[in-house]
């Protein structure tokens, strides 16, 4: 158990017996007034966001969380198959947790699995991932300087805005943060 005052953003915290990932905190001490802490939280169960007031002497549960470097291994069209790299243990997690995390899922990929009571509860990608590009215009001759880009679709089905010398096999680094498309691999 830790004070509200203790609260920092990025951290799970546990709130009416379900977990919340901390996005902002402010500590307030208005003039003649008790001090508080505005908490704006995510439900991790449900994706609810929403603020909560705690007072400055509150005590609030800090969620042990357990982090597992995990490989992709494959999806079934449900699950997606995750390997533990160091006892080789195979997770399936569901595209609920995943999210938009999907779209960078290639084989091989190593994340980081955050896991509270052994239940996956998110999942980390690296900040860029090379992917294939498998489908776009043909390239331009002698476009190398140019601010307008092109659709290009990657091997997991995103589609990234690529300049035009792109062509089709080619391998490029994207942003897992933005989606966007950062340089030639």
């Amino acid at each position: 158990m830790i004070n509200a005052t203790q609260i920092r953003p990025g951290m799970v915290i546990v709130f009416n017996n379900e977990l919340h990932s901390v996005f902002t905190m402010v500590h307030r001490t208005p003039g003649n007034l008790r001090a508080f802490v505005q908490v704006k939280m995510r439900n991790l169960r449900s994706g609810s966001m929403f603020e909560h007031r705690f007072a400055s002497e509150d005590r609030v549960e800090k969620a042990m969380l357990d982090e597992q470097e995990m490989e992709y291994m494959y999806d079934d069209g449900e699950f997606y198959y995750f390997m533990n790299t160091e006892n080789y243990e195979q997770v399936p997690l569901g595209k609920d947790l995943l999210g938009d995390s999907v779209n960078y899922l290639i084989p091989n990929l190593k994340v980081n699995v955050e896991f509270y009571e052994g239940r996956a509860i998110s999942v980390e990608l690296p900040v860029t991932v090379d992917m294939t590009v498998v489908e776009t215009e043909p390239g331009l001759k002698g476009a190398s300087v140019s601010n307008v880009g092109k659709p290009a679709k990657m091997e997991t089905g995103l589609v990234v805005t690529v300049p035009p010398f792109i062509n089709e096999g080619e391998k490029i680094r994207v942003s897992t943060s933005e989606g966007t498309y950062l340089e030639r691999a």
